[in-house]
């Protein structure tokens, strides 16, 4: 059975509940929930950095105490922590994978991620505390700074901690919060990788519709229709794969709910699942998402 093209384009141009823009006063409302976490190489244990670290501890407390009085909901990450291990979320060999979980599963919007370590020379001890915050639905990086303590005759590393922190702290929320702005005004980035993953006839040049429009162009139209406020960039197209590089998605819905990536490429999923050619064949969808990419996948 055949599809006439604008019929097609009702089916799948799905209209998506977050696109609606936030006025100017519910941009000066809307504050990002944080969840402020220590630093950890890759194969380090999460926990282990956290119980052995008193100065990541301190300045751990002290960031959040920075958001907390500025009137950011913030999530504890010892208590999600100490959840997920009563729940039995992850297991202990693999640590890489505890931390980006306990951020998924926070609903944070950001994290900030705190380094602290301990100077010692001839001169005097010293704080040095690091501090890079990320967006947690695509992990671009908003905003970094690094603070040192004076120098003092003193063991009491708490105290020099503390005092690194608050030189750098009102910089570093100030950026956090000037970013926070553009994401909500502007959406943030994310980019859309669609692929031919199947041995049939099926290619992006494949028409579809009454009309046969090549299918690359069917995806660039419900991206036209669905990026937020319009904006896409395609960074290439062959007959086996379509690549948008940079594609604007809102930080909230309608509803004032995350809308992340993950959500994004539901929405994808859920279109594409209506899509048919032009001989009514239904198109196979998988998905997956790593960090800000999407990758879709398509086959007959």
């Amino acid at each position: 059975m055949k599809y006439n093209i604008l019929i097609l384009l009702m089916i799948f141009t799905l209209p998506l509940v977050a696109q609606n823009e936030p006025t100017k006063s519910e941009s000066a409302t809307i504050q990002p929930t944080i969840m402020v976490i220590p630093f950890t190489k890759k194969s380090q244990d999460v926990r282990r950095t956290l119980d052995n670290n008193k100065q990541v501890r301190i300045a751990i407390t002290l960031v959040k105490e920075s958001f907390d009085n500025r009137g950011f909901t913030t999530v504890d990450f010892s208590a999600k922590l100490k959840e997920m291990e009563l729940r039995a979320a992850f297991t202990s060999d693999n640590p890489s994978d505890i931390k980006t979980e306990i951020v998924r599963y926070s609903g944070a919007d950001i994290y900030i991620e705190v380094d602290a370590q301990m100077v010692r020379d001839a001169s005097g001890n010293s704080a040095q505390v690091i501090l890079t915050g990320y967006d947690a639905s695509t992990g671009n990086s908003l905003s970094n700074k690094v603070g040192f303590s004076n120098k003092f005759y003193t063991e009491d590393f708490g105290k020099l901690t503390a005092k690194a922190v608050e030189k750098i702290s009102e910089d570093f929320l100030n950026v956090m919060q000037s970013k926070f702005s553009e994401i909500i005004e502007n959406g943030r980035f994310v980019a859309v990788e669609f692929a031919i993953g199947g041995e049939d006839d099926l290619t992006m040049s494949s028409e579809v519709g009454e009309d046969e429009l090549p299918l690359a162009d069917m995806l660039e139209l419900w991206m036209e229709e669905n990026a937020y406020k319009g904006y896409y960039h395609i960074q290439g197209a062959t007959d086996l794969k379509v690549i948008f590089d940079q594609v604007r998605i809102p930080i909230k819905d309608s509803k004032k709910r995350n809308y992340t990536s993950n959500k994004f490429a539901l929405d994808i999923y859920k279109s594409l699942k209506k899509f048919k050619t032009i001989e009514g064949d239904k198109l196979s969808v998988k998905k997956s998402v790593k960090g800000n990419t999407i990758f879709i996948t398509l086959s007959l």
